[in-house]
């Protein structure tokens, strides 16, 4: 089975509200996105399908038969548009990142020919996209920054083995790295509120959890958590985890950049 990755672009206006609550409640619980008039953005959206080789053409799909189902759904009914005014399924839900992710989902499942549709990715913005695959379930994450300073080094480990192992990481007085955080709940939209976690209810715990207690920090002499642990981006990954999980039941997993070229990714202790 291969995988073929296709990535298109729209630009959208939306508004979330629900007409029977009032402008208070609308505000609290959408805040700036129950503006009633709308506020937009330019959507990235990726298609990934897989299907078997052509041996005899070399390709799973012709990328014009994704773009012909994709392409022209996308142009008919998002690019450009008002969605809660122009498209009749946002004019009964709210056009959220997630229930946006699902109705395309549902619009171009099974239409695109020799091929099956695995993943759908759609970024609203730089810190925010959202994902869905065969399951029922959506995916919704958030990024943030933060900056800190840490020292690797383990008191199980020798002076000359802790060199050997981190190198000028082991300086003692500590490097720094501009730290990109994702953070991704997974669940089904509410009907109501088209959201699977209200992100302003997200971005309350991230803060309080993670960016007070980590931001212009050095964790080994700043924090609590890696008083005692070596502040590798692996433990520091778990940590963030450990923190978030009791707040945040609908957590997936987070997902830590130390520099564009590291990557750390935790999906909690049942998937070790």
């Amino acid at each position: 089975m291969l995988y073929l990755s296709r990535k298109m672009y729209f630009s959208a206006a939306h508004s979330y509200r629900i007409d029977e609550w009032d402008d208070e409640q609308n505000k609290q619980a959408f805040g700036a996105c129950s503006n009633s008039n709308g506020h937009g953005h330019d959507y990235t959206l990726e298609v990934l399908v897989k299907g078997k080789l052509d041996r005899s053409s070399g390709i799973v799909v012709n990328i014009t038969d994704i773009d012909k189902v994709v392409k022209e759904f996308v142009q008919k009914e998002l690019d450009g548009k008002f969605l809660n005014k122009e498209n009749d399924y946002f004019k009964k839900n709210i056009p959220t990142t997630e229930n946006i992710t699902t109705f395309i989902w549902n619009s171009i499942d099974g239409k695109i020919d020799n091929c099956h549709l695995h993943k759908i990715r759609l970024r609203e913005n730089d810190s925010l996209y959202s994902e869905k695959e065969r399951s029922s379930m959506v995916r919704l994450t958030r990024k943030y920054h933060f900056c800190t300073a840490h020292r690797l080094h383990s008191e199980h480990l020798s002076n000359e083995e802790n060199i050997a192992i981190f190198g000028k990481c082991n300086n003692p007085f500590g490097h720094g790295h501009n730290y990109y955080l994702e953070v991704t709940v997974s669940g089904n939209p509410d009907p109501v509120t088209g959201m699977i976690d209200n992100l302003s209810d997200i971005d309350r715990i991230v803060d309080q959890e993670i960016m007070q207690k980590f931001d212009h920090k050095h964790l080994n002499l700043d924090t609590e958590e890696f008083k005692d642990l070596n502040p590798t981006s692996e433990n520091v990954a778990v940590v963030i985890w450990d923190l978030l999980e009791p707040k945040l039941p609908k957590l997936f997993k987070v997902g830590l950049f130390e520099t564009e070229k590291n990557y750390f990714e935790y999906l909690g202790p049942e998937n070790e």
